[in-house]
C-alpha cells in the first residue's frame, strides 16, 4: 500500500546569525540570515498586517522585528550581529525588539549609503 506520509520538518540549529534591518521612510524590513547568507526568516510591517501610513511607524517596525526574532529563535539563533540600513523611523525600535525577543546582539553596524557628491540634485522648481 502506497500512501503519502508526511515528512517531519527538520528543526534547524543555527546559533549565530546576521540581522539586516532596512529602515525606509515608508516601511521597515527585517531579515535574519545565516553567516553565509542563507535567509532564515524575514518580516516587514506589511506582512504583520499594517497598511498605509501605519507601516512607517516605529511601533510597526518593532512588531515586525519581534515576529522575525521569535521565528529565528525557534530555529536556534542565540547571538546576532545587526546591520542597519536607511534613515527610517523604526531603526532603534527594531533593534530593541530583537533584544527583547531573547537574541543577544553582539554588534550593531550602520550600513546606510552615503553619497560622496555623486548625483547632481534636481533643479529648482519654477513658480
Amino acid at each position: 500500500m502506497a500512501y503519502n506520509r508526511r515528512k517531519r520538518k527538520v528543526k534547524k540549529n543555527i546559533p549565530e546569525a546576521v540581522v539586516h534591518i532596512h529602515a525606509n521612510y515608508n516601511n521597515t524590513i527585517v531579515t535574519i540570515a545565516e553567516k553565509n547568507g542563507n535567509v532564515i526568516t524575514w518580516a516587514s510591517a506589511g506582512t504583520i498586517g499594517y497598511k498605509g501610513s501605519k507601516k512607517k511607524t516605529p511601533y510597526a517596525a518593532g512588531m515586525s522585528a519581534e515576529a522575525c526574532a521569535k521565528a529565528a529563535a525557534d530555529a536556534g539563533v542565540k547571538i546576532a550581529d545587526v546591520h542597519v540600513k536607511g534613515l527610517g523611523n523604526g531603526r532603534e525600535n527594531a533593534i530593541r525588539s530583537i533584544q527583547g525577543a531573547g537574541i543577544e546582539v553582539r554588534s550593531i553596524v550602520d550600513d546606510t549609503p552615503v553619497p560622496h557628491n555623486g548625483c547632481r540634485p534636481p533643479k529648482r522648481p519654477r513658480n
